[in-house]
């Protein structure tokens, strides 16, 4: 019952909290943003939120262009507009803004406001990594590991994962513990896979969560397994479910069976 991850890593979550860094200093003649202003305004007035930092953002404000082109990618104070989202995300990726690179590289990967170019993704992402950022070290890993728009290198990713999963990237935790259960560039590891995959699942990771439920009904645990995938089956990816409900309606728990009995065919 082991729950893969597919080759294209999920987003992350696509507006952070206003509460991020800002730390470029922007001209004298617009004011920095106020996250906690921001934050209420975007709750109460969307489109006022949207116009402030699309006036930051033009002012120069690196991080008001990275905010600016995810509220353009989902659509938030505005109409959605993937390519206008590509553009601040090029414009502040460009200025060095971790996430914005890590951003373009999705762009590029899933061809949102541009045309999928691996290659390119693959540059930016590995941008991002070196910048610091976990996504950009997970996402730069998943390309190595299957040979997108680079040379495949499994080595390579299983490094990038271990530093993404040690800085506490939830789903670089899952696909670590997975490379330590099967081996994969490494010596197997069963206790030191089982303790990526609780961390992963107490982390928030769905296909953590289900893989670390999937060791705990071989030992036993039955109640903590259905918990977690609980979890799992609230928050999965349209792929994941189509892999796991099949499985656990299958299970010879009829506490496992019943958690996906109004979802099973």
């Amino acid at each position: 019952m082991r729950a893969t991850t597919t080759a294209g890593p999920l987003l992350p979550s696509l507006f952070p909290p206003i509460g991020a860094t800002m730390r470029q200093s922007p001209p004298q003649s617009v004011s920095p943003l106020d996250a906690d202003a921001l934050a209420a305004q975007l709750q109460s007035s969307p489109r006022e939120a949207f116009a402030t930092v699309l006036q930051a953002a033009r002012s120069g404000q690196v991080q008001a262009q990275f905010l600016l082109a995810q509220m353009y990618m989902e659509g938030k104070g505005t109409t959605r507009d993937p390519q206008a989202a590509q553009l601040w995300y090029s414009v502040a990726a460009n200025k060095g803004h971790p996430l914005a690179m890590n951003m373009l590289g999705r762009c590029h990967e899933l061809g949102q406001g541009t045309p999928i170019d691996f290659a390119r993704a693959a540059t930016w992402f590995r941008r991002a990594a070196e910048a610091g950022s976990n996504w950009g070290m997970y996402n730069h890993a998943n390309l190595l590991a299957t040979g997108r728009g680079v040379e495949k290198d499994t080595a390579k990713a299983l490094a990038l994962y271990t530093q993404a999963a040690q800085s506490g990237h939830a789903k670089s935790m899952n696909l670590l513990a997975r490379h330590l259960e099967e081996g994969i560039e490494t010596t197997p590891d069963p206790q030191a896979a089982l303790h990526w995959y609780r961390r992963s699942a107490e982390a928030g990771d769905f296909r953590g969560q289900a893989n670390y439920a999937a060791i705990l009904l071989q030992q036993g645990d039955i109640e903590q397994a259905v918990g977690l995938l609980r979890q799992a089956l609230e928050q999965g990816s349209p792929s994941f479910m189509a892999h796991i409900v099949p499985s656990l309606a299958a299970s010879e728990h009829p506490q496992i069976r019943a958690l996906v009995a109004h979802l099973a065919p």
